[in-house]
């Protein structure tokens, strides 16, 4: 890999974030959210910040065009619980535009008139594969530039 294939971070990096409910379905018998959940919901803001955010249909990137973007490292800080009926604000940043990869920070904070604490911390590696051969692959073209469109925007 060459330095030309990493793309340079605008330094402080933008940040994607969506206030998210927080429901029974997401919770243990305790009603906290039970810690796997805090990943589905990760994935669910990518699915969210692929759409909304960068204009690329994520659907379209997994059935149509055949590309995947499994996690391939990550990792978690659990700093403080999360009670089912609380509304939180998850967030991303990206930190790194490989050739293949993408890593994301992410992270979810009280919100809405909640305490505004850092309940999770979250940091990704993603890597585009291709769903037929499963090998890594370029991340497209056209995801790339909406990617780099997207952190160079104010």
């Amino acid at each position: 890999m060459t330095q030309a294939d990493i793309t340079t971070i605008p330094q402080p990096a933008r940040r994607f974030a969506r206030p998210v409910p927080i429901r029974f379905a997401h919770c243990d018998p305790a009603g906290i959210i039970f810690f796997p959940q805090y990943l589905m919901l990760f994935n669910g803001l990518v699915e969210d910040w692929f759409n909304e955010g960068l204009g690329v249909s994520y659907a379209g990137m997994l059935g149509d065009q055949r590309t995947g973007l499994p996690i391939v490292h990550l990792e978690c800080d659990f700093r403080a619980v999360t009670r089912m009926g609380e509304t939180v604000e998850f967030g991303l940043t990206v930190t790194r535009m490989g050739s293949r990869s993408l890593t994301l920070d992410m992270d979810c904070h009280g919100a809405g008139g909640a305490d505004g604490v850092l309940r999770v911390s979250a940091r990704k590696v993603l890597v585009f594969t291709s769903l037929d051969t499963h090998e890594a692959i370029a991340a497209p073209a056209h995801i790339r530039a909406a990617i780099e469109r997207w952190m160079n925007d104010e």
